[in-house]
């Protein structure tokens, strides 16, 4: 490291945000995680006994997954180099596993890499690394957010360890901001800040698990409010709202927050759990996800999920994403709320959800079954003369508008798809099929 890079680690480390400053110099400091880095557990014995295997770290924002990588750097007696992987190219990578070959051929010494990011980097960049991890020239730690298994190469993914990071709770939250409020010499204990419980407990809850989000929030408010007669700066919960207020909502349209949201929001719906629907219906808002697809996702829930049981939810959500198009947002979030409403509240059946697939599965094995002569089109010249619509018997014609015929095939005759569920107006529907009699 020269003279330059020293320094402004050292700037870093002294004058940078309070979440790199406080960050943990040993293992026993490291907050949360326990699951992965409890005493005993794999990768703790690992680290302490420097004999770390290829790894990824996969968790979202502010739950320690650099941070840890750092704490190894300084345990490890092996070459520690970090790259990120939105600048990082081929031609380095290849370059430091050649570096990384002489050191391990010529000192005896190991190299760790670290790459932050990883799923920033494409299937060509993942290969560069295959061969050095397989044959263990370079120790390799992944870092990303996003879902590995959507992102990495089969066997890049093959080769590594990987690890679980989750959210931090709450308890671990307010253990980091106590430890900021106390440290002198890299915290806010020298600015003789204070905090209102009501205000500590508010940063700890809309942080969503982010360590970072709520050390950076508390060292924001510090830094707004007026200090007092006596000295000291008190924190409030209005000046905790004030700083959480400039925080950048956790969710990326295009990444895991996309799918998992909307995969909570409709099994909320299909679940009948309104309030739950809401909340994730919530999220997606703030998020910023295009109206638009939640709309289509609606219409697509008020066939699959709710179907006959009551086929007023469909007219519902056809309503809400036509009406989304037309008043747009922040107006449209209204009728996305009674769109959900409805639909979560309303019976559920997915009958002839599941009628069609059993229906595509015959279709599939009886793909060159000819269609019934009486049911065959007759609209054309020469069509009777060819025997089509023979029999046909025309419902309109019979008591009720109803008539007993075949209409399916003769190789899937009396084959039922369609079963209708004792619940809501699809239970009106399985009467009214049942005193039509069987079906041909």
């Amino acid at each position: 490291m020269d003279l330059f890079t020293h320094n402004l680690q050292q700037r870093i480390e002294q004058e940078g945000p309070l979440a790199v400053r406080l960050r943990p110099r040993c293992l026993n400091e490291f907050v949360g995680q326990e699951e992965i880095l409890g005493e005993g557990r794999s990768l703790r014995c690992a680290i302490e006994e420097d004999r770390l295997p290829s790894c990824l770290f996969y968790g979202p924002p502010g739950t320690g997954k650099t941070t840890l990588a750092r704490l190894i750097a300084s345990f490890t007696r092996a070459r520690f180099v970090q790259l990120n992987a939105v600048s990082a190219t081929v031609k380095e990578v290849r370059e430091l596993i050649r570096e990384a070959r002489e050191c391990w051929g010529g000192e005896g010494r190991r190299t760790i890499l670290f790459l932050d990011e990883i799923h920033r980097f494409n299937k060509a960049q993942q290969d560069a690394l295959l061969a050095a991890v397989e044959e263990g020239t370079l120790l390799f730690i992944g870092a990303t957010t996003e879902n590995p298994f959507f992102h990495l190469t089969s066997p890049l993914l093959s080769r590594l360890r990987l690890f679980n990071f989750q959210p931090l709770r709450e308890e671990h939250l307010e253990a980091l901001l106590q430890r900021a409020l106390s440290d002198e010499e890299k915290g806010l204990g020298g600015k003789k800040v204070e905090i209102e419980p009501e205000a500590l407990q508010l940063l700890t809850q809309k942080s969503g698990g982010d360590a970072r989000s709520a050390l950076n929030s508390l060292e924001l408010a510090a830094q707004t409010v007026a200090v007092g007669e006596d000295g000291k700066r008190r924190v409030t919960i209005s000046a905790a709202e004030d700083a959480l207020a400039h925080r950048v909502f956790a969710y990326d349209r295009a990444g895991d927050a996309h799918y998992d949201i909307i995969s909570a929001f409709i099994k909320s719906i299909r679940g009948s759990d309104p309030d739950a629907a809401l909340f994730w219906l919530a999220r997606m808002i703030q998020g910023g996800e295009d109206p638009l697809f939640i709309a289509r996702r609606l219409l697509i829930s008020a066939s699959e999920d709710v179907g006959n049981a009551d086929p007023r939810a469909l007219e519902i959500a056809n309503a809400c994403a036509q009406g989304v198009q037309l008043v747009g947002m922040p107006e449209g979030r209204i009728l996305l709320a009674q769109a959900t409403t409805y639909l979560a509240s309303a019976p559920k059946s997915n009958a002839s959800y599941q009628a069609l697939n059993e229906a595509m599965e015959e279709a599939e094995k009886h793909a060159s079954v000819q269609v019934p002569g009486h049911l065959k089109g007759t609209g054309y010249r020469g069509a009777e003369r060819m025997g089509h619509g023979k029999g046909y018997r025309y419902p309109h014609d019979y008591q009720g508008g109803h008539v007993l015929q075949r209409y399916l095939p003769a190789e899937l005759q009396g084959r039922v798809f369609y079963r209708p569920k004792d619940i809501g107006l699809e239970a009106r529907i399985k009467q009214r099929l049942q005193k039509l009699g069987g079906r041909l």
